[in-house]
């Protein structure tokens, strides 16, 4: 029995539906950065009291990565994103109805949480679904998904902002991440074995199997024992808490830098920032392409290139005149690009090298752990950064993050993943 022709339709069934899942998780996270004048404006919020409202999400993100990349191991992605969605949609249209900082600071928070039963548990299904040598391109093109789904969920709060108030960019991203989270759930698989196919490790062996099995849980010791003692990857993690700290700068302040510094329209200023996650998806999918084709799988030479880069363009991006826009989207597109090639690689390519598939998510879930956490000093502090010393001090504290995360990861330049999975 061939399964040739059944794999080929699984796998692209499989990557369509994590890939446009994915990205509309950003309809519920990140409207609140395009809402953020808006808010600012009406309950007369300083910069730093709205960075705690992004810190709270940041933080229950970081500690459910933690919690439920071990239970995407253990329980699979069909159940748990499919949870993750329909609380976040919920929360996000209660937020809509806030009337104080308290009430924002709790939802927001309890939004993170359930925002964070997404990703680890994503790429949990990919390492189930796609062999060692196809995780680069196939990693690259899912992580295109969240730089799409944050560009087209900044356009549409942009656009529900500037035209019916802040509040509807949470109630309408709402419902249309609901429609989702049922598509979800109609079209998805754990794994291969889980529908009658072989699993990886049978395929390249040259294995048949029809028999319906469950995706092996390998126990939750060997999953923490694996996160907890093996070196690289809380290189990785330590790496991706100081990659945080930058992406996070831009993603959540770059529509406020524009709107006082460049005095866009908040319309406008949120369609500009566009170009971070537009480009970001070009920089996932080369980067990943990349290390397949030319780098043998290694993933820390184009990691630590691409830091260096972006380390230097970010330190250009606040020294352009305000009103130079053509330089001013030119570098911005970079920035993108250069955030997310490395971001890909070391949040769901990485994490299937050191984990295999039997671990993946655990190991997804303790690296983009860290991420948050950097995501939530970067929100309070960034804040208090501009409203003490100004907009400049912010953007170094960005570049200093990005050059620490490429000496981290220069250190792994050599290492290639396993070519065997566990069984």
């Amino acid at each position: 029995m061939d399964n040739t022709k059944d794999f080929r339709y699984w796998r692209k069934r499989i990557l369509i539906t994590t890939w446009l899942t994915y990205s509309a998780f950003y309809l519920c996270r990140v409207n609140m950065s395009v809402a953020i004048p808006g808010i600012m404006a009406e309950f007369g919020l300083s910069k730093t009291l709205m960075g705690g409202v992004l810190t709270a999400l940041f933080t229950t993100y970081a500690i459910g990565q933690f919690i439920n990349g071990q239970l995407g191991d253990k329980f699979g992605a069909r159940k748990l994103v499919t949870l993750g969605i329909f609380a976040s949609a919920i929360l996000n249209f209660i937020f809509g109805f806030s009337t104080g900082l308290t009430a924002m600071i709790i939802i927001w928070g309890l939004n993170g949480y359930f925002q964070s039963m997404g990703w680890a548990p994503t790429v949990k299904t990919i390492a189930n679904w796609f062999p060692p040598g196809m995780r680069g391109k196939v990693g690259g093109i899912l992580g295109s998904s969240y730089q799409v789904g944050n560009a087209y969920s900044w356009a549409l709060a942009g656009f529900v902002t500037g035209l019916l108030g802040w509040r509807w960019a949470f109630w309408i991203p709402a419902i249309i991440f609901l429609i989702f989270g049922i598509h979800w759930y109609f079209r998805i698989r754990n794994a291969p074995e889980e529908i009658g196919l072989p699993t990886i490790e049978e395929e390249r062996e040259g294995k048949e199997c029809s028999e319906i099995r469950k995706d092996e849980h390998i126990g939750f010791k060997n999953t923490l024992k694996l996160v907890l003692t093996y070196k690289r990857i809380w290189i990785i993690a330590i790496a991706m808490f100081c990659l945080s700290i930058i992406r996070y700068g831009f993603m959540d302040w770059a529509v406020t830098y524009m709107f006082e510094v460049q005095k866009a329209a908040i319309s406008t200023a949120a369609y500009k920032a566009m170009a971070i996650p537009i480009a970001g998806s070009l920089g996932a999918v080369f980067a990943g392409y990349l290390t397949d084709k030319k780098f043998q799988s290694r993933r820390a030479p184009m990691i630590t290139i691409m830091l260096l880069l972006l380390s230097f363009f970010a330190w250009l991006y606040p020294k352009i005149h305000a009103g130079d826009w053509v330089l001013s989207l030119t570098v911005l597109l970079i920035i993108g690009f250069l955030t997310y090639g490395p971001h890909v690689l070391l949040v769901a390519v990485a994490p299937m090298d050191f984990g295999t598939r039997k671990a993946a998510s655990s190991v997804t879930g303790f690296v983009d752990g860290f991420a948050y956490i950097g995501a939530a000093l970067t929100g309070i502090g960034s804040g208090w950064l501009i409203d003490n010393y100004g907009w400049n001090a912010a953007f170094d504290f960005w570049v200093l993050s990005a050059i620490f995360a490429a000496i981290l990861v220069a250190t792994l330049w050599n290492y290639k993943p396993k070519k065997r999975e566990y069984h």
